[in-house]
C-alpha cells in the first residue's frame, strides 16, 4: 500500500484525547519545574530554542507546543480555551501536574486563557510583547503606526465571524508566504527573507542565530496556512475568556521600542488581570523583549509559582 506513513506518538508528537497530533519541543533541565511556552504568529515551537541555555542555567524544563495548524500539529477549529485544554492534555501525557506558562506575542492570550480555564494546574503566567484584547482597547488596534485603511481593516476583523476573518486575511497571507518561499532548500537565502522587515533593535539578535535554525523555523511556521489564519482571526476578535479571572501571579514584559505590540497593550492587560506586574524594557523591541531576558523571565516564573 502507498501513501504517507502513519504518524505515531514519540518525543516530538503527542496524540491528544480526540486523536489529533500535537508537535512538541522540550529542552532545559529534564527534572526541573515546567514552563510551557506559547509561540507567536506566524512562528512555531522552535522559537523556544533561543531559551534552551537559559532554561538549563535556571533549572527549568521548557516545553513548547505548536498550536493547531502549525508544523505537524493537526489543524483544528481552535480557540483560546480549546488550546488551553490541549495544553493540559499534553501536560497529562508528559506526567506534568503543575506548570507555569509563558506566552510570546500572540501566544500571550492563550497563556491567560489557560490560567483562567485550569487555575489548579497553572502556577504563574508570563507574557512577552503580547497584544491586549484588541477589540476592547482604546483605540481598538494593537499597533500605533497603522494607516487609516489598516485600522479600518482591524476593526472589520473584530466584528467578523472567524470564518469571514480567515477569508479576509487569506490573500495577503498567501502573498506573504510566496515572498518568503519556505520551500526553498537554501537555508541562508530563506533565513534572510524570514528576517526581513524586523524592527531595527531585533535584526542583529535574529540574524545572529544559525541560518539552519531560522530556515527550519520559517518552514515550520509557514508549512500550512491554518495556524496563522486561525491565530490572526482570534487575535482581533473579543477574547472568549475574562482576564479578570486570572488568579495566579502574572508578569508582563514589553519592549519600549516595539512597534508590533507597544507597551499600551501591556497596560491594558495589567489593568484587567488582578495583580499583574508590568515591566517595560528600555531600548528593546519585540524579539529582544524575550531573547535578551530569558534568564530573568524564567527565574521570575519559577519564583512566582512557588507556594
Amino acid at each position: 500500500m502507498g501513501g504517507l506513513p502513519e504518524r505515531k506518538p514519540g518525543p516530538e508528537l503527542s496524540r491528544l484525547p480526540d486523536g489529533r497530533m500535537a508537535q512538541l519541543w522540550q529542552g532545559g533541565a529534564a527534572d526541573g519545574p515546567v514552563v510551557f511556552f506559547w509561540h507567536g504568529c506566524p512562528d512555531s515551537r522552535l522559537a523556544a530554542r533561543s531559551g534552551e541555555r537559559a532554561a538549563e542555567r535556571v533549572g527549568v524544563r521548557l516545553v513548547a507546543v505548536n498550536r493547531p495548524g502549525y508544523g505537524r500539529s493537526d489543524p483544528h477549529e481552535s480557540g483560546h480555551l480549546s488550546v488551553a485544554d490541549d495544553t493540559v492534555a499534553v501536560a497529562d501525557l508528559l506526567g506534568i501536574d503543575r506548570f507555569a506558562l509563558l506566552g510570546m506575542s500572540v501566544g500571550g492570550p492563550y497563556a491567560l486563557a489557560c490560567a483562567v480555564r485550569h487555575p489548579r494546574r497553572v502556577t504563574a503566567v508570563g507574557l512577552v510583547a503580547s497584544p491586549g484584547n484588541v477589540a476592547l482597547m482604546r483605540p481598538p488596534w494593537h499597533r500605533d503606526d497603522l494607516a487609516p485603511d489598516r485600522r479600518a481593516f482591524v476593526q472589520r476583523l473584530a466584528t467578523s465571524s472567524i470564518a469571514d476573518a480567515v477569508a479576509l486575511m487569506r490573500p495577503e497571507f498567501e502573498q506573504y508566504v510566496a515572498q518568503v518561499a519556505p520551500d526553498d532548500p537554501d537555508d541562508a537565502a530563506l533565513a534572510v527573507r524570514w528576517t526581513t522587515g524586523l524592527p531595527a533593535p531585533d535584526e542583529p539578535l535574529m540574524t545572529a542565530l544559525p541560518r539552519a535554525h531560522l530556515a527550519a523555523a520559517a518552514r515550520e511556521a509557514l508549512a500550512h496556512p491554518d495556524g496563522y489564519l486561525r491565530d490572526a482571526a482570534l487575535t482581533f476578535r473579543p477574547w472568549e475568556f475574562r482576564p479578570e479571572l486570572v488568579t495566579c501571579p502574572t508578569t508582563l514584559w514589553y519592549g519600549e521600542l516595539d512597534p508590533n505590540a507597544p507597551p499600551r497593550n501591556g497596560r491594558w492587560i495589567a489593568e484587567h488581570v488582578p495583580g499583574a506586574r508590568l515591566v517595560v524594557r528600555a531600548g528593546t523591541a519585540h524579539a529582544g523583549a524575550l531573547m535578551l531576558h530569558w534568564d530573568d523571565i524564567l527565574s521570575t516564573l519559577v519564583t512566582a509559582g512557588r507556594p
